[in-house]
């Protein structure tokens, strides 16, 4: 294994794609190896680095009212719940592109803190300059351990070159509340936001319990209230836990709402009422074991498009949240507001060896925590490979079609 400090890619003689032996140094058409940053992926997929650190997580892209795509992602020594308040932590950084993603500035940390960072959530309303930045922020006294921290909002006016301090969120409900949030938000047709958030207490190194919950804002941030009631929150029926949850608008008043749970699927409620009730919980046909929902828009009003694992717990996992699981990435389409999906199609896959993280426990070979920027027909996917690299993929929209699904790669092998 490689250590944490090591930055070097040291590729792997043969990979297993939903149990199918390849050689990344000898693969069939249309598979392609790229070496440098140790993935294989579809011919079609333009592949480049966009950093690399000891730890770095969760990119999160957005477009400010000047045209600009930014991307933000932390990146520094350690996972934020690795991280005691006292110690430098992970600082976030952006780097900007002002020609729609041909090429990008060199990263600059828009803010620093004494603590670790996660994942920034960016939000701008349609219409508007203002750039949102919601995420956790874990600062001495308001850290209780684990994935239990506060959340907070900072602002730009100047397309993200500078920022607001954050301003902590204190639900009317629960003032108190502590959590986690690093998946999309979204706003609806009456200016509610809805932001996903989970609080996640450790048992021991083995056992974590999680309670999912919805950030619910209907004046822009001014005031807040948590759903469920803060401390019960939501959990998948017969575990004890429920995590990452990513709301998304659906038109007029219709949300859904989907989160990742350790029961080998990803589930979803859904909501007729602007976010005000919602439905019960059910278990999507997306196999998805233990990872977050990559979920958005591709075209909006028309189709959802969704990245996953598509794989099922397997004995003898090396880690409690199975991350070796992680390690295959496929698309997936719906044009009935995912209540229906098409079949997977494989995209990308891990073919590096894993490297041990300063501050985890254990290795990750993952390609996970994705996210998605939609220019027309392009598509920009930033990934978070072993949670030491970011990665930029572009393909377009008539390519999907293009990527093989499990039977097609099997006719390949």
């Amino acid at each position: 294994m490689s250590t944490t400090c090591d930055k070097s890619i040291l590729p792997l003689e043969e990979i297993f794609i939903s149990g199918i032996r390849f050689q990344p140094a000898a693969l069939p058409e249309p598979m392609s190896f790229c070496k440098e940053l140790g993935v294989v992926g579809h011919k079609c997929l333009s592949v480049e680095r966009m950093h690399i650190d000891w730890f770095t997580c969760h990119p999160r892209a957005i477009e400010a009212d000047n045209g600009d795509i930014l991307l933000f992602y932390p990146a520094g020594p350690m996972h934020y719940a690795w991280t005691e308040a006292k110690q430098p932590g992970s600082p976030m950084y952006v780097r900007r592109s002002s020609d729609r993603g041909k090429t990008w500035s060199e990263p600059i940390q828009v803010w620093n803190s004494t603590y670790g960072q996660h994942a920034a959530i960016p939000h701008r309303r349609s219409g508007e300059a203002r750039i949102y930045a919601i995420g956790t922020e874990p600062e001495k006294g308001s850290f209780t351990g684990g994935e239990c921290a506060a959340i907070a909002m900072r602002y730009s006016d100047d397309h993200g070159v500078t920022w607001s301090p954050p301003k902590v969120i204190e639900p009317d409900n629960a003032p108190e509340f502590r959590g986690m949030s690093a998946m999309r938000m979204d706003e609806g047709a009456n200016g509610t936001w809805l932001v996903g958030s989970h609080a996640g207490t450790w048992i021991t190194d083995n056992k974590v319990i999680t309670n999912q919950y919805i950030l619910c804002s209907r004046d822009q941030g001014d005031t807040w209230t948590v759903m469920p009631d803060y401390p019960d929150g939501w959990q998948t029926p017969g575990f004890q836990r429920m995590d990452e949850g990513r709301p998304i608008h659906l038109g007029d008043n219709r949300w859904l709402f989907m989160a990742r749970t350790p029961e080998g699927h990803l589930w979803t409620i859904r909501s007729e009422d602007g976010g005000r009730t919602w439905s019960e919980w059910e278990p999507t046909s997306l196999r998805h074991l233990d990872a977050p929902p990559m979920l958005f828009h591709l075209e909006k009003g028309k189709s959802l498009i969704a990245f996953i694992h598509n794989r099922v717990r397997e004995a003898n996992a090396a880690h409690v949240f199975a991350h070796e699981l992680r390690s295959e990435l496929w698309v997936v389409v719906s044009h009935d507001e995912g209540r229906t999906w098409s079949e997977p199609r494989w995209l990308l896959a891990n073919a590096c060896e894993a490297p041990t993280m300063h501050g985890w426990n254990g290795c990750t070979p993952m390609v996970s925590y994705a996210d998605l920027f939609v220019d027309g027909d392009n598509l920009h996917l930033f990934v978070d490979h072993q949670m030491r690299q970011v990665l930029h993929v572009t393909f377009k929209k008539e390519d999907i079609d293009q990527f093989p699904t499990i039977d097609e790669l099997k006719a390949l092998a």
